[in-house]
């Protein structure tokens, strides 16, 4: 699909969170669909009449384990972020119906220990996990998304106590 016939496609509504530790690292978790190279936080679709606070912590938990009550908001994105996939992904991903994704992003203090987190869900998406500085992360995402990682950390930094 061209760039201009993806233009006329809507965003897929999604939420993404940025799970920080007490020492300000947040998770990252390597997808297991693309071992070695893709490296990203919690992230997934919003559901017909849930809200993105709702869809952000069944989100969490569905893909790292961590229960809604080991978690404190602390920040949200107030506007939608939004990113356009790779022309080559268009037809490929979500049925070809979206041309890309945008979100609303939470900030959220991890009040558990490591010990609560469980990667081995019933629909795993991550093979490793571990906790990494914001631009080690922006380094290791998938390049398409890297402006999403910028602007969200960029935005959150001054709630994350650095």
């Amino acid at each position: 699909m061209s760039a201009k016939d993806a233009s006329a496609l809507p965003y897929r509504k999604n939420v993404g969170i940025v799970l920080m530790n007490a020492q300000g690292l947040v998770f990252a978790g390597q997808r297991i669909d693309n071992p070695g190279h893709a490296w990203q936080m919690p992230q997934g679709g919003i559901d017909a009449g849930e809200s993105p606070k709702e869809a952000a912590l069944r989100e969490l938990h569905e893909e790292t384990g961590v229960r809604p009550d080991l978690v404190e908001k602390i920040a949200k994105t107030e506007d939608w972020v939004t990113y356009d996939l790779p022309e080559e992904l268009i037809g490929n991903i979500w049925g070809g119906k979206y041309r890309g994704q945008k979100q609303k992003w939470f900030l959220l203090r991890f009040l558990g220990t490591d010990a609560d987190v469980n990667i081995a869900t019933e629909h795993p998406e991550f093979s490793v996990w571990q906790w990494m500085e914001p631009g080690e992360l922006i380094e290791k995402i998938v390049p398409f998304k890297r402006a999403v990682y910028e602007r969200v950390f960029d935005l959150f930094t001054p709630h994350m106590g650095r």
